[in-house]
C-alpha cells in the first residue's frame, strides 16, 4: 500500500530523469466511487510556483514519482472544480467513520494501484499513521516485533468515510451528507455532538427535514434549541411537522413564547393543533409526555375488517411503534385494547370485540409522569392510553421510552438498547 505521507516532499522526475519539482499534494476525483482515482498531483517547482501534473502523464508514484514525458511536454492539469485535495482537505481533518458511527481524525491517506490508475482506498486514523508521517514507523514496528505486540492497523475504507468540509463545495458536501443521512438519528446526534461548532453547522445545513427531525428527537434539549434556531422559520416549521407531536411540543416548550407562536403559525393546521393540545398540559404530567399518534379502529368490526381499516388509516400510518390497537366507539371513547400480535394471529372472521381487553390500564392526562411510568412498569406495558376522566375519550398514549424519561436522566436513557 502507498500513503500520502510517503509522497509529500518527494522529488518529481521527468521521463529523462530530470528533477522538476517536489510533490506536496494529491488530487482525486469521482468522489462518489468506492475508490476515487487520482487525477493529478500538485508540486512546487524550483522557483516556488505550483504546477498540477495530470495522472495520465504519471508513470509511477512509488518508490519514485516519475513522469511519462520530458519536462517540455508536460501539459498542466486543468481542474474542473470538483476535485478533492487530500493533503489540504482531508489530512488532519475530522471525518465521520460511517461503519463505526464516530468522528475521527485523519492521520494519513491510503492509496493503491488498481488496474491502470492510482486510487484512494482508505484513511489511516491510528497512531501508525502519525508515526509514518514522523518517519518513525520503521523503528516503532521493530520495537513492536521485539515485544511481540504488532502495531494495529486502523485504516477505514474510503467508502465508509464522510469528509466534513466547512467550505461550501456542493459535491463534497452532498456525498458526505448522503452517507451520514442513512445513519440512525441517535448516531447522527452523537456525531454532531463530537464536531466543532462550525463543522456541525455545515453538516446540519444540508440534511433533509426528515433526517433533521430524527436527529433532533435523539438530541439533548439545548442542542435541539440551538439547531432549530439556526434554521429559517419555514424550514424549522417543516422539521417540527416531521417530528412526533410530543417531541415537537417538548422542543417548543423550551423556546421563547413569541418564537413558539411564530412556528406554530407556519405549521400545517392539523399538526399545529396536536402540538397546541400537548402544550396545554403541565410539563410533568402524563398529557405532557403523551403522543397523539396511535393506531385505533372502530368497535364492531371483524379481525379482517379491522386490519383492512388500519391499512387505510392515516393515524395508524403515523404510529411508528404500533404495539397495540385501541378500539374506540363513534364518539372516540375507549372501548378496549388488543395487541397487534393477537390481532394478526386471530382468524380474519373472528370479531375484534372478542379479543380486546375491555378494562385496560389507563391514565388521566393530568396524572404525574411518575404515575404513568409506574403503571407501565407494573403491568409490563409498551404503551399506556391517556383518557379524559369525564368523557372517557382517548387523547393519546404514553410510550415506554417516554415514560423512561420520567425516571431516568435523558443521557442515560439514550444509552439503552432500542427494542422499538
Amino acid at each position: 500500500m502507498l500513503y500520502l505521507s510517503q509522497l509529500q516532499g518527494k522529488q518529481v522526475w521527468d521521463a529523462w530523469s530530470q528533477p522538476i519539482g517536489k510533490c506536496y499534494d494529491v488530487l482525486v476525483g469521482n468522489l462518489d466511487q468506492p475508490f476515487p482515482p487520482v487525477c493529478a498531483i500538485a508540486m512546487k517547482t524550483a522557483d516556488g510556483e505550483e504546477q498540477l501534473i495530470p495522472a495520465s502523464q504519471l508513470s509511477g508514484l512509488f518508490p519514485s514519482i516519475i513522469l511519462k514525458v520530458p519536462t517540455e511536454e508536460v501539459k498542466p492539469f486543468a481542474p474542473k472544480g470538483d476535485e478533492l485535495r487530500l493533503a489540504s482537505r482531508v489530512l488532519d481533518r475530522q471525518i465521520v467513520d460511517i461503519d463505526g458511527r464516530r468522528v475521527v481524525r485523519v492521520n494519513d491517506v491510503q492509496m493503491a494501484r488498481l488496474h491502470e490508475q492510482f486510487c484512494v482506498t482508505g484513511v489511516d486514523v491510528g497512531g501508525q499513521g502519525l508515526l509514518r508521517r514522523l518517519g518513525l514507523e520503521g523503528m516503532a514496528q521493530g520495537v513492536a516485533m521485539r515485544l511481540k505486540r504488532p502495531l494495529p492497523a486502523q485504516v477505514i475504507p474510503w467508502e465508509d468515510v464522510a469528509p466534513l468540509q466547512t467550505d461550501e463545495d456542493p459535491l463534497r458536501l452532498r456525498i458526505s451528507r448522503d452517507k451520514i443521512s442513512h445513519l440512525p438519528g441517535a448516531d447522527i446526534a452523537a456525531i454532531l455532538n463530537d464536531l466543532d461548532r462550525r463543522t456541525g453547522e455545515a453538516l446540519v445545513r444540508g440534511l433533509d427535514n426528515e433526517t433533521l427531525a430524527d436527529m433532533l428527537e435523539e438530541s439533548p434539549a439545548e442542542v435541539q434549541v440551538n439547531i432549530l434556531s439556526q434554521l429559517p422559520p419555514e424550514q424549522a416549521a417543516d422539521v417540527l411537522e416531521e417530528m412526533g407531536p410530543d417531541e415537537a411540543a417538548d422542543l417548543l416548550a423550551d423556546l421563547p413564547t413569541q418564537t413558539t407562536e411564530q412556528l406554530l403559525e407556519l405549521m400545517e393546521d392539523e399538526d399545529a393543533e396536536d402540538v397546541r393540545a400537548l402544550l396545554a398540559y403541565p410539563e410533568d404530567s402524563a398529557g405532557g409526555i403523551m403522543t397523539t399518534e396511535f393506531a385505533h379502529a372502530p368497535s364492531g368490526l371483524s379481525v379482517g375488517a379491522t386490519l383492512a381499516y388500519l391499512r387505510q388509516s392515516e393515524d395508524a400510518r403515523d404510529d411508528e411503534v404500533m404495539y397495540y390497537v385501541y378500539v374506540l366507539d363513534e364518539t372516540g371513547v375507549l372501548h378496549g385494547v388488543v395487541s397487534l400480535r393477537d390481532l394478526v394471529m386471530a382468524s380474519p372472521a373472528a370479531s375484534t370485540d372478542t379479543l380486546i381487553e375491555t378494562d385496560p390500564v389507563m391514565v388521566s392526562p393530568l396524572a404525574a409522569q411518575h404515575d404513568a411510568a409506574y403503571l407501565i412498569a407494573k403491568y409490563n406495558l409498551l404503551a399506556l392510553p391517556v383518557v379524559e376522566e369525564e368523557s372517557g375519550a382517548m387523547l393519546g398514549i404514553v410510550t415506554v421510552d417516554d415514560a423512561l424519561d420520567a425516571v431516568l436522566p435523558t443521557a442515560w436513557k439514550k444509552r439503552l438498547p432500542r427494542f422499538f
